[in-house]
């Protein structure tokens, strides 16, 4: 593998910045742009080798692209209560639409991606308090659409309606997870076609972003950039992610520099 320098790494990626549109690697999947890079870099997958400097990422996009982008897994407080698997999910689920198919009969979901500037169908939102310090996911009744009605009476029949305890996740805790997981990084955008069938890129941005933003993060959860996305089923928990669309990631650092 090739040992890189920072300024060797910007040299190189300006060099395939000039080299016009390149064949993808990977054909046309998602992670295609970020993979195709990576082979002309010579690194391996997610492992930016610059020594003494661990600290730096590398990521690529597709221009165009409108998709989600996870920051980082992280179970909402308080933990002891284990919020997911114990109460959304039994409680406040649904029959998962493979159940007595893949599943087993009585398999049970509970999907959502929520923001701060909108109400799910089901009723669940994300408000952010400054002053406790705190992002929660918050449940209003009210604003349960009529095609859930069913689901709405079985969810009272189990017990729900209100949260006792809102799940949430204190700014310290956020802060710690995030600072640890979003490194300062390049950040390299190709515009793509597809010809006979094969997708091209042209890598003709790459900035180089710099400290990560905590007061940034906080706004970009307040202005919905961001995402809390819940998957879980009765036999497995996905994991909770707090996720970004592509474009916006430059918004959270405090330098952005193009190269």
């Amino acid at each position: 593998m090739k040992i890189y320098t920072k300024e060797l790494l910007i040299k190189e990626l300006r060099s395939i910045r000039d080299m016009g549109w390149i064949l993808s690697r990977r054909g046309k999947n998602d992670g295609a742009v970020g993979n195709t890079l990576e082979d002309l870099l010579g690194i391996e997958e997610n492992n930016l080798p610059i020594p003494n400097a661990a600290e730096w990422e590398l990521k690529a996009q597709r221009k165009n692209t409108n998709s989600l982008t996870t920051l980082f897994h992280m179970e909402p407080s308080p933990r002891a209560l284990k919020f997911v698997p114990s109460i959304l999910l039994p409680i406040y689920g649904w029959s998962h639409d493979k159940a007595g198919d893949k599943y087993p009969i009585g398999e049970m979901s509970f999907r959502q991606t929520l923001n701060a500037t909108g109400v799910s169908d089901r009723g669940f939102s994300v408000k952010v308090d400054r002053l406790e310090r705190k992002v929660s996911i918050t449940f209003d009744p009210s604003k349960i659409a009529e095609r859930h009605s069913e689901w709405f009476l079985n969810m009272l029949a189990r017990g729900g309606g209100h949260f006792e305890h809102y799940p949430y996740w204190g700014f310290d805790d956020l802060f710690h997870k995030a600072g640890t997981k979003l490194h300062n990084c390049f950040f390299v955008r190709a515009d793509n076609k597809v010809e006979n069938g094969k997708e091209y890129f042209l890598f003709n941005e790459i900035l180089m972003l710099k400290k990560f933003s905590l007061e940034k993060f906080v706004e970009a959860i307040e202005s919905g950039d961001v995402y809390i996305d819940f998957d879980a089923r009765t036999g497995h928990n996905h994991g909770t992610k707090f996720r970004i669309r592509d474009k916006k990631i430059p918004d959270l650092y405090a330098e952005s520099v193009v190269l």
